[in-house]
């Protein structure tokens, strides 16, 4: 397909160019396996090369006007509009998504891209008073400078350019390294859009690498002040503990347990609904997915038939179709990790009202009962199509299980009394929940983070303005001031 193979090149400082590793990242269509690309890795010295470049044009780029960079980001979003029949394509192709999931992915983008133009107005100053006679504190708000973006392979598009584009907005210059699995549409394809929009070269830099090739180098590098990372929380937490010993700042979007907790007062078909959303957009490759799904026991026999029902509904297939709603994982190592981790909870003593199987890459749902209270499946982050349905009794019960878990990122609560609801959304240790709707949402100026294993900081809104940049005070005497000596 020539548009990959037109975007299967590092972009190092406005130049296209093959990486110089001696191995290649291959793309592939997690659906049928079709060859996408083969992109030349880039190296350690590559990865210098793109910080450096970021580093020698960031200062012009941060002095810029701030109403010159926010039309650049309009263009962007102009280009994003023009091309997204283009994109959408990409992405059911690359990423094996759906195109319901293509078209939620897109519009999520538009978005983003719409409030980071809003941002590159939105740093302001202070003046501050002073104890000292004749004295003037002035608090600037001011670039980091270079911020380095690694991006996960679900939502890629959008995830990279969650933290691209208002770095950008915000006068920084950006390195991005996408996942190996998605280097076009959470990569190269950006480079491409924001080239076209009119960004000067060097602020913008991509390379499609791999830590076998380059080890912690991304990390390291003495160039980048920020990293902002959206991944699982075990390599958070290497991104987290290489950034301290180095002392730049981390942005961590990481990996969820989510509880979509189904109160006795409850609209049993809407929290069904909401329910499988949640469970199974995007096959269950989404961090805030509802992996556990509590139930009160007074509706937990309603709740299970009507939630296996549409679940066993659910067309499974070819991602560019438009009847599938589940296509498949992104490669055989999830759809293998998922289909064992299925067996081995049935194995322990579990019970499948659906058990799904493998097929390629397409893994069918499966839902889980049954559970006993110490399963390890009940802890972990499952990334895909599996719903485990936990009964409980009362809301005291139902917030120790949500909370019985190291993560904290989303969560839902249903329930006929809203402001009970919202009670028990405060109960649970997490960093957003929703009160009658389901626990995958984002949304442009709303604080996005999570608590415990789940992550570091905000992003969204405000939270990008604290994430990429800082504050920097001038002190002014007007008079002379008083030394001992």
């Amino acid at each position: 397909m020539s548009f990959f193979t037109d975007l299967a090149h590092q972009y190092i400082d406005g130049e296209w160019r093959p990486g110089k590793g001696s191995w290649d990242i291959i793309d592939f269509n997690p659906f049928n396996g079709e060859k996408l690309a083969s992109i030349p890795v880039a190296t350690a010295e590559e990865v210098d090369q793109a910080y450096r470049a970021a580093e020698q044009a960031q200062q012009a780029w941060g002095d810029t006007n701030p109403y010159a960079r926010r039309t650049v980001l309009e263009k962007a979003l102009r280009i994003v509009e023009e091309r997204e029949a283009e994109i959408s394509e990409a992405i059911v192709a690359e990423l094996g998504g759906t195109r319901l999931k293509a078209g939620f992915e897109l519009h999520l983008a538009k978005e983003f891209l719409r409030e980071a133009i809003q941002l590159a107005l939105r740093p302001v100053g202070q003046i501050l008073p002073s104890p000292t006679e004749g004295k003037e504190n002035r608090v600037y708000r001011v670039p980091v400078g270079v911020v380095g973006v690694i991006s996960p392979f679900n939502f890629p598009f959008l995830l990279s350019l969650k933290s691209v584009a208002p770095a950008l907005a915000l006068g920084n210059a950006v390195v991005l390294k996408p996942h190996q699995n998605t280097p076009i549409c959470g990569g190269t394809l950006l480079a491409r859009i924001f080239e076209d929009a009119g960004l000067p070269a060097g602020l913008l830099n991509v390379v499609v690498t791999d830590i076998a090739e380059i080890g912690d180098t991304l990390l390291e590098h003495p160039v980048p002040q920020v990293i902002s990372f959206t991944g699982s929380d075990k390599v958070g937490r290497h991104v987290a503990t290489v950034c301290a010993a180095n002392l730049k700042r981390v942005v961590l979007e990481l990996g969820g347990n989510s509880a979509l907790i189904v109160l006795d007062d409850a609209d049993v078909d809407y929290a069904v609904d909401a329910a499988v959303f949640s469970r199974y957009v995007h096959q269950g490759q989404v961090c805030m997915a509802a992996n556990r799904i509590l139930v009160d026991r007074s509706v937990e026999a309603e709740f299970t038939e009507k939630f296996v029902a549409k679940v066993a509904s659910l067309t499974v297939g070819d991602p560019a179709d438009p009847a599938t709603q589940i296509g498949p994982l992104i490669n055989s190592s999830q759809a293998e990790s998922v289909s064992r981790i299925v067996d081995q909870t049935v194995e322990a003593g579990a019970t499948a009202l659906l058990h799904g199987r493998a097929d390629g890459n397409l893994v069918s749902p499966s839902v889980l009962t049954g559970l006993a209270p110490d399963s390890p499946v009940l802890q972990q982050e499952i990334f895909g199509p599996v719903a485990l349905l936990v009964p409980f009794d009362g809301e005291d019960e139902a917030v120790r299980i949500a909370n019985d878990t190291p993560y904290g990122l989303s969560g839902a609560v249903h329930t006929g009394n809203v402001e009970r609801g919202v009670r028990v959304g405060q109960r649970i240790h997490t960093g957003m929940i929703h009160i009658n709707d389901g626990t995958v949402h984002d949304e442009p100026i709303v604080p996005f983070g999570g608590e415990k294993s789940s992550g570091l900081g905000r992003l969204n809104g405000e939270s990008m303005v604290e994430a990429f940049t800082t504050q920097k005070w001038i002190s002014i005497q007007h008079g002379r001031s008083q030394f001992p000596f």
